[in-house]
């Protein structure tokens, strides 16, 4: 049955017909299936569950599923959060820090994302799609060529964002961990100065505003959040986790204990900018230590070729005359 359906649409639209088939099968199923995702209605045995448990219980669940959803009505994406964000609650808050590290703070960025991830996936395919139509006019190609041929765009095109959000992180955070230290000499002249650690953070995320960007947003959020009466204590560890990086991460407990025992805030500083600036320079010498073993590589292939070349060039091209004049 299989073998006559497959001879019938390769007779019927050549040798892609099965592709085709299952492409058009593919879409027909997406677009039966969409409108459903869209409009699914709340099941009402859930709702039952939730009225039956505790009131502060269903108070809680209520305020994670405004959180997950939270949106303006505006927003074009709206209509598409169930099928453009994460369902659960973890995965958006992963997403969400991920987001965050990588410089995009909005609301949206998740959605926003997804979304891009989505559409580049599908327009790629279509590339795919049409490139093995192509291929299959101006001639006979292997059926797993054209297979790859149209999922390997597919494939490009979806993990394309992923790759750049994460390219992106990696640079924010080498940003930040190379002017760290730099800021922490400055945060200890200011404090030193007799200044209070918030105006230090206040005077030191405006003085990095050229060098260090990224570094400078992220101590004027956390100059803003002190100002809004938030605990100094939660806000150093959302600063924390929101950059990711190891350095920002031990300041941050050198800070808390500082605080917590009460002792000097200078004297800690002092001592842990001594450690970040050795730090540096211990990164400095490993990335030059690093250079002549890359440079090896580079040495080998394209200087030994050449000598070689000058050097046993003019033996073997004579070798090669004399054996070609050579005769019994």
């Amino acid at each position: 049955m299989l073998s006559q359906i497959n001879d019938f649409l390769i007779a019927q639209m050549g040798p892609l017909g099965p592709l085709f088939a299952v492409g058009v099968l593919g879409v027909a199923l997406m677009a039966i299936a969409l409108p459903t995702m869209l409009k699914k209605r709340a099941d009402p045995f859930a709702k039952l569950r939730d009225t039956a448990k505790p009131t502060t219980e269903n108070r809680v669940r209520t305020l994670e599923k405004k959180s997950l959803r939270a949106g303006r009505g505006s927003d074009k994406l709206d209509k598409f959060a169930h099928f453009l964000e994460p369902k659960t609650e973890e995965e958006m808050s992963t997403s969400r820090l991920k987001m965050t590290r990588a410089g995009y703070r909005s609301k949206t960025a998740v959605r926003t994302f997804h979304a891009v991830q989505f559409m580049l996936g599908i327009a790629f395919l279509i590339i795919g799609v049409i490139y093995a139509i192509v291929a299959s006019a101006t001639g006979e190609i292997a059926t797993t060529t054209l297979i790859l041929a149209v999922v390997m765009p597919g494939a490009v095109g979806y993990y394309l964002p992923k790759y750049w959000i994460e390219r992106r992180i990696q640079t924010r955070q080498g940003e930040i961990q190379n002017g760290f230290p730099d800021a922490l000499d400055m945060l200890l002249v200011c404090v030193e100065a007799g200044q209070s650690l918030d105006q230090g953070i206040i005077r030191v995320s405006k003085e990095l505003k050229t060098g260090y960007p990224a570094l400078a947003e992220e101590f004027e959020i956390v100059a803003q959040e002190v100002k809004a009466g938030k605990d100094k204590t939660s806000v150093l560890r959302a600063f924390s986790e929101r950059t990711g990086v190891p350095d920002i991460a031990s300041f941050v407990t050198v800070m808390i204990q500082s605080q917590t025992f009460g002792t000097s805030i200078a004297e800690a500083l002092r001592v842990y900018a001594s450690e970040m600036r050795d730090k540096r320079v211990m990164r400095a010498e490993e990335a030059a230590n690093k250079l002549p073993t890359k440079m090896t590589l580079g040495t080998m292939m394209f200087t030994v070729p050449p000598l070689l070349i000058i050097l046993v060039g003019p033996s073997v091209y004579d070798m090669l005359q004399l054996f070609a004049n050579f005769s019994p």
